[in-house]
């Protein structure tokens, strides 16, 4: 199969990327929706590339929760969690929240405490230590659960936790999980999980968060055919946005309307955890779902990863302003912390990599004494700089505890899983975007061979590390804080929803200043219309700061993302500048 033409002809960018655009067939598509729908075309070519048809346009740009989401009796065991939980709330019952230590845990376990809070009922929180305990029930820390507790809630957890909640005598155990399931469920009461490998409904992309928030519909709806009210669950959406983002869930049909509700509530600062959170992290806007990746999510992770586990759950759950402003506080030193000791294992990892060659179907790193609270971190951004599957470990003796991220339709999961059933791994789980390991030194090369070739077979390693997608051509004078407000309203953009990429041709660059260490602010004209300013963040680590800067009058082609700089109270257009080309 012949490959398409590059993007405006660029086989090789200055930062060394080759440029590919939409096909024929979707400037064909974008323009059709422009004359039924009236819609600007960058927008037109927005939803060409996520499938969306005219007649779907506008109930895509304005989707309503009520119409996406599903009946959570669709999911297997829905019907007993949400009756047991609901006669444990009715006979005050004690209660337990046993969850993961990452957002997605914390949002869940936060999401469930919240709700009892509401109506009168206590809730235990346990999480259990990374080190120490590892991901997930074990059967020490359940059985002094049960022991004190009639019903415990794992949330985020214990589709594996075969021998941990057989540990549970005298308690019933509910789990609400998305990770991928064996083929044999643990004895739990219910175990309900979109991922369970006997499930029938399509819904796998839900974190556990939303898993959870589907079981509090039903608790509500049991509530209402008893005559009486359960709490407002929209005001928790929040949570649930935020566990979606965090846990890089594809931000598409339910979820999409899942987050951008969830955002709304954000804005309106209620909770009072995440507005201190916020507060610290600087926060100076409306939140999106950048906000939720990189600001808020990993300061509630830090507590997790190198702190006390169960921080990050308390913050979202707290109702006092001054353990609020504490934990938030706390968190935001853990994560300074964690930063200086992710950059460490980041640098090591990436030399390692390098050496081993990053053309590979699979990217994995392994070190002495890396701290098993930041190889997850690390894995990201080596998956990020090679669009490859990443997997980094940390040794600590003959035993090493990794953590992998995939890109985009590769299952990291499954393979994995796979290498555990097979006895390659001590163990390993998670789902498709995100898993986890123990290995032994000895198995290790083994390990990562088979899990290179497991993934080489559903396509990793095929696209080009390199190459960057352009959605479309726009001309600097169409650019305005309006079209960027149309373009959003195809977001909230994030895992499976890209923000879109626009070209920008033959532009002369009016001016170019290098800020701070290493960014670069330009502003650049077709001559026509006034300049648009552009920012490229790091720019000087690459080739594309030395040579925007030296520009000499030449053209450039220019590509990034659009945005609005918000700046004392004003919002003006700009294009977050990410590579560039000689025209």
């Amino acid at each position: 199969m012949t490959e398409p033409r590059a993007f405006l002809g660029v086989e090789a960018s200055v930062t060394g990327r080759r440029w590919t655009g939409p096909s024929p067939e979707a400037d064909r598509l974008a323009e059709a929706m422009v004359q039924d729908t009236g819609l600007p075309a960058a927008l037109a070519r927005v939803l060409v590339a996520r499938g969306v048809g005219p007649s779907e346009a506008e109930r895509f740009l304005e989707p309503q929760l009520r119409d996406l989401l599903p009946d959570p009796r669709v999911l297997k065991d829905m019907g007993t969690a949400a009756g047991r939980f609901v006669k444990a709330v009715k006979d005050r019952e004690r209660i337990a929240v046993f969850a993961d230590y990452d957002v997605d845990g914390g949002s869940s376990a936060a999401l469930l405490i919240t709700w009892l809070r509401a109506m009168g009922r206590p809730a235990t929180l346990y999480i259990p230590d990374r080190i120490d305990e590892g991901y997930g029930p074990n059967v020490p820390a359940m059985a002094a659960l049960a022991r004190e507790h009639d019903l415990i809630l794992c949330v985020d957890c214990g589709t594996l936790s075969h021998d941990a909640i057989a540990a549970a005598k005298g308690a019933d155990v509910v789990v609400l999980d998305h990770h991928l399931g064996a083929e044999s469920l643990p004895p739990a009461l219910a175990v309900v999980n979109p991922n369970r490998q006997d499930e029938t409904v399509e819904l796998g992309h839900l974190c556990a968060a939303s898993v959870v928030f589907l079981m509090l519909v039903e608790a509500n709806r049991l509530l209402r055919d008893d005559g009486a009210k359960g709490p407002d669950l929209m005001a928790m959406l929040d949570l649930v946005a935020l566990a979606t983002v965090a846990d890089v869930a594809p931000l598409v049909g339910v979820n999409r309307a899942l987050v951008r509700q969830g955002l709304k509530v954000m804005a309106r600062r209620e909770r009072i955890g995440l507005t201190k959170l916020a507060d610290v992290a600087r926060m100076d806007r409306a939140p999106t779902p950048y906000h939720l990746g990189f600001l808020l999510g990993p300061r509630v992770n830090a507590g997790g990863r190198i702190g006390a586990a169960d921080l990050g759950a308390r913050l979202l759950a707290t109702d006092d302003p001054h353990e609020a402003e504490a934990l938030a506080d706390r968190l935001d030193a853990l994560n300074t912390e964690r930063r200086e000791i992710e950059n460490r294992v980041r640098d090591a990892a990436l030399a390692q990599a390098e050496e081993r060659g990053l053309d590979t179907p699979l990217v994995w790193a392994a070190g002495d004494g890396w701290h098993p609270g930041v190889v997850g971190i690390v894995a990201a951004r080596l998956k990020e700089a090679t669009n490859r599957p990443a997997v980094v470990i940390g040794f600590d003796g003959d035993e090493g505890k990794g953590s992998g991220r995939s890109v985009e339709g590769v299952d990291l999961g499954a393979a994995i899983q796979r290498l555990a059933a097979e006895g390659l791994l001590l163990k390993g789980g998670g789902h498709r975007m995100a898993a986890g390991l123990t290995v032994t030194r000895e198995r290790l090369e083994a390990a990562m061979a088979r899990l290179s070739e497991l993934l080489a077979r559903q396509g990793a390693g095929t696209v080009g590390p390199r190459d960057l997608r352009v959605d479309g051509l726009l001309m600097p004078g169409a650019v305005t804080p309006a079209l960027i407000d149309e373009i959003e309203r195809a977001g909230p953009f994030g895992q499976a929803a890209p923000a879109p990429r626009f070209a920008f041709a033959g532009m002369a660059i009016t001016h170019a200043r290098r800020i701070g260490e290493n960014h670069l602010r330009i502003a650049f004209s077709d001559g026509v219309s006034a300049p648009l300013e552009g920012i490229a963040f790091g720019a000087f680590d690459t080739p594309l700061g030395p040579i925007l800067d030296a520009h000499g009058g030449m053209r450039f082609h220019l590509a990034g993302r659009l945005e609005l700089n918000h700046w004392q109270g004003r919002s003006k257009a700009q294009l977050r500048l990410e590579d560039a080309a000689r025209s």
